[in-house]
């Protein structure tokens, strides 16, 4: 497997003099910079990839190349920005660049109430409460449907926790579960997350598998002429939230996706986290049975609560069996003849990582940690 790093370009506080000192061989990045459904110029492509190519990497992985919302809620003329994302992938194919991983996930990418919740032993982590999420829906966002969407000891605490909150609780409330959207665009406020949640009104769990089907049928065909792969990230958390549907949250789901388009080019990006947060998920048996499409994996661990919260643990250390998964991965490389790229996720904040301003959940030494133990893992099956 080849070891990669996620980088943020310039909105990442970690260098890329940095990163080398992690071990890691490739870069996974994208143009953040650039507004959903626009073309990536292949210029601003070229100049990404030659100071990638400077520091002593590769770039092996675009994440992600981002989906415009209308596309997702099949809105309008969609043509322009079908034909936008396609010359994306051509100018990012000319320099080389040939896999993408991409989300459909409505509105959010992934989700946390908590930014900085304490671990055992000193650091902090990434915690998805689910009573907080219950107090933002309901008493924040005033979506009284979110009722039914939790059981009745979740409300309850969630009651309890907003009633013993302040407004700088809450503004921190909104700001962690904003914090999950890269780059430069779409944070928002009570009033505009409300305005965009309403333009979902009416979208179905089938709808959207629709609009995702019409996506692949547009897209994957353009991946096939250019030689690229595409693997798309699972849902994060892997449950509906704020009323929208989520539909790449467990093995049924990778299936039809798999079957939507049944082409090698369109595959997944196993990401042990996303899925390991779904308590019906067998994680290793997931990474067995589509082995033959997974193009990139991001390699993290959590820890489960009966109510549906998580938190990241360490990535050893979580209720995903990482030894079994990464056999089932280095399994699939090996029938395949492929190297699969892979990158440390999530990491805890340890030591000093607060001394430096980056993404939540992307710290150098934490991440580092991460990668140290999976390279053990791996080194020790391979």
């Amino acid at each position: 497997m080849r070891e990669t790093w996620r980088w943020y370009g310039p909105f990442d506080g970690i260098t890329l003099p940095q990163i080398t000192q992690t071990g890691a061989a490739g870069i996974v990045t994208s143009l953040h910079e650039i507004a959903y459904g626009e073309i990536w110029p292949q210029a601003l492509i070229a100049e990404r990839n030659a100071e990638i190519k400077a520091a002593g990497f590769t770039w092996d992985v675009v994440e992600s190349l981002p989906i415009h919302e209308r596309i997702k809620k099949g809105e309008g003329d969609l043509e322009t920005l079908f034909a936008n994302y396609r010359q994306s992938m051509a100018n990012l194919a000319a320099e080389g660049i040939k896999t993408i991983c991409y989300n459909f996930m409505p509105v959010l990418d992934w989700t946390r109430t908590d930014l900085k919740s304490p671990v055992s032993g000193g650091g902090t982590c990434l915690r998805f409460s689910a009573p907080k999420m219950a107090a933002f829906e309901l008493h924040m966002l005033g979506r009284d449907a979110a009722r039914d969407d939790y059981s009745a000891d979740t409300i309850a605490a969630a009651d309890v926790w907003f009633q013993a909150s302040d407004e700088a609780m809450r503004a921190d409330l909104l700001r962690s579960i904003m914090s999950g959207l890269p780059g430069a665009f779409d944070r928002y406020d009570i009033p505009q997350l409300r305005e965009v949640l309403a333009t979902y009104d009416g979208i179905s769990r089938d709808d959207l598998r629709s609009n995702y089907k019409r996506f692949l049928q547009e897209i994957i065909p353009t991946a096939q002429e250019l030689g690229m792969n595409f693997c798309v990230h699972p849902d994060d958390p892997p449950r509906d939230i704020l009323g929208l549907p989520r539909i790449v949250s467990n093995a049924d789901d990778i299936a039809w996706i798999m079957d939507a388009f049944d082409a090698p080019e369109n595959g997944l990006t196993l990401c042990s986290g996303s899925l390991g947060a779904n308590p019906i998920n067998d994680v290793p048996d997931i990474a067995r049975r589509f082995g033959d499409r997974i193009h990139f994996a991001h390699l993290r661990n959590v820890a489960k609560d009966p109510d549906g919260s998580f938190e990241e643990a360490a990535h050893l250390g979580g209720d995903t069996d990482m030894v079994a998964l990464v056999r089932e991965l280095l399994n699939a490389q090996a029938k395949r003849g492929v190297t699969i790229p892979f990158r440390p996720d999530h990491g805890h904040d340890l030591l000093m990582d607060d001394q430096i301003e980056t993404q939540p959940g992307y710290p150098i030494i934490g991440r580092l940690r991460g990668l140290a133990e999976m390279r053990g893992v791996i080194a020790a099956l391979g």
